[in-house]
């Protein structure tokens, strides 16, 4: 029996049994197509996060106060000690560092913002005018603290605050009051969106002082440093660690996290993240071989007067084995197809879905998914086709 003969004798069996056939495909695509969906999935989280630190800023450091322990906790909390907190003039301090291109105060709060016979509470951001460049933001409209004006009572309004509050005239040079002070609207940031837990489009930027002032606190939430350069930041790290230790008498009582460090952590989790969905996505394809396995055993007890036929007619135990191999192959193939292109809608829906989720599987996941698919559909194979193999013509016909 030539090779044209064995593929075209298999697929008419397979086409013969329809209902059959169209199970086992059905199994095998539903296996490939979870392994696709899921590794897009897990992928397009790990690039969301990426994406989401990249868009903070470059060359950049966060100074956090507390030392954070190898335990991921701060020690001191535990033991119920109070770390020393930042102030600016540990900012100032790190300011003047010589790996340190420019540096940016942070404080955190809300406050009611009102103007415009309108009322509503807003996150509000004390910082200087180092933040715009340091986390990436664009100004649409006016600008913040200039150079030496630290102290004038600005405001930059987020594009909707700015929307929601001067729908019919220019924000900038606007009076507005937030919580018991007026400012004067400088500017209004460009949209933005999302970014790193927060809509940049619904916050207001205050100078530093005011903020304090507004809180109640002399200590700061964080300093955000940015390295003149990427081979400086670990040099700026180090730095930054021995400043605020010789500042802080001699205590080693703040971290600094570098954006490479965050992003190597989280790319790690969630690539392993992927890989784990991945394999419990594959043992769905194991199913389906067994169920391969499980199926053709029973046609071999089927037909068995047909294969007695075939050997009666000159078809060798090897023709025989090459049959059933093939149907399987057959099988497996359309499942394989059938599943990636299942897999391929199923992440356009999630990208269609969640537009911010860049979930396209990954090129090893669909090659893998198909790869997996066909060995497991050849190894389910091979008993059967000995099995069918090993039958004697004789006793294959006589059998009623």
């Amino acid at each position: 029996m030539t090779l044209t003969d064995t593929l075209h004798t298999s697929l008419k069996s397979v086409m013969s049994y329809r209902v059959r056939s169209l199970l086992i495909i059905l199994a095998m695509a539903l296996g490939v197509a979870a392994v696709v969906v899921l590794t897009a999935l897990g992928d397009g989280a790990r690039n969301y996060v990426v994406n989401q630190f990249s868009s903070i800023g470059t060359n950049l450091l966060v100074v956090l106060p507390g030392r954070a322990e190898t335990s991921g906790a701060f020690l001191g909390a535990v033991l119920g000690q109070t770390p020393r907190d930042l102030t600016l003039k540990d900012a100032q301090l790190l300011g003047r560092l010589p790996q340190v291109r420019r540096y940016a105060p942070l404080n955190v709060g809300a406050a009611e913002l009102s103007a415009a016979n309108r009322l509503r509470e807003v996150t509000v951001l004390g910082s200087t005018a180092h933040l715009i460049p340091i986390r990436h933001m664009k100004l649409a409209q006016g600008s913040f603290l200039a150079h030496g004006t630290e102290r004038s009572a600005q405001i930059v309004l987020g594009v909707k605050i700015a929307n929601e509050f001067f729908p019919r005239s220019q924000a900038v040079g606007q009076r507005v009051r937030l919580g018991d002070s007026r400012f004067l609207v400088s500017g209004v940031l460009a949209s933005q969106g999302e970014s790193m837990g927060y809509n940049t489009d619904e916050i207001v930027i205050i100078p530093i002082d005011y903020a304090q002032a507004m809180f109640n606190t002399t200590s700061l939430f964080r300093i955000l440093v940015e390295a003149k350069s990427h081979s400086e930041i670990e040099s700026a790290k180090q730095a930054i660690l021995a400043s605020l230790r010789q500042s802080h008498d001699g205590e080693d009582d703040a971290t600094v996290i570098t954006q490479d460090a965050i992003l190597n952590t989280f790319d790690r989790i969630l690539h392993a993240l992927t890989l784990a969905v991945a394999g419990i996505a594959a043992i769905s394809l194991l199913v389906a071989g067994i169920l391969i396995m499980n199926v053709m055993l029973v046609a071999v007890n089927q037909r068995t007067e047909e294969i007695g036929l075939l050997k009666a007619i000159g078809a060798t135990s090897t023709d025989i084995h090459r049959l059933f191999f093939a149907e399987a192959v057959w099988l497996t193939l359309v499942g394989a197809i059938l599943g990636f292109l299942l897999g391929e809608f199923g992440s356009l829906l999630l990208r269609l879905t969640y537009p911010q989720l860049p979930a396209w599987a990954p090129a090893w996941a669909a090659i893998a998914g198909i790869s997996v698919a066909l060995v497991t559909g050849i190894l389910a194979s091979i008993l059967p086709a000995s099995q069918a193999a090993r039958l004697d013509a004789v006793q294959a016909l006589s059998k009623k």
